[in-house]
């Protein structure tokens, strides 16, 4: 995992309503009020699993007088986002080279028979 990229993003995002609340932020800013009213949330969890997502850095807070709204963390997602491509990638590449190397060692056998 690279340096900047700690598991607290990836424990953030494992909990069904922080990734409930995450789209629902992800294309305008709410108040802790407005998320727990779109996602059925009391405002106390609605609020506990903000603080979460604001300690991984995955959600930023913006005061507007005595609001405070929440918007995601574009940037930091994408790093999330890039670290699981590269798992991926990496991980798909060495599937390739199992399943070339048993389809050689079958068509070798099926040869050799």
């Amino acid at each position: 995992m690279s340096d900047d990229l700690d598991d607290s993003a990836f424990k953030a995002l494992a909990h069904r309503d922080r990734r409930q609340l995450m789209r629902l932020i992800s294309a305008t800013e709410c108040s802790v009020g407005e998320l727990a009213e779109h996602s059925g949330l009391a405002q106390p969890i609605a609020s506990q699993h903000l603080k979460v997502l604001r300690d991984a850095q995955l959600v930023a807070v913006r005061v507007d007088g005595n609001r405070r709204l929440y918007s995601v963390d574009f940037e930091r997602l994408g790093a999330v986002r890039g670290h699981l491509d590269d798992f991926w990638t990496s991980k798909l590449a060495a599937l390739k080279q199992t399943a070339e190397r048993l389809a050689d060692e079958t068509e070798q056998r099926h040869a050799a028979g």
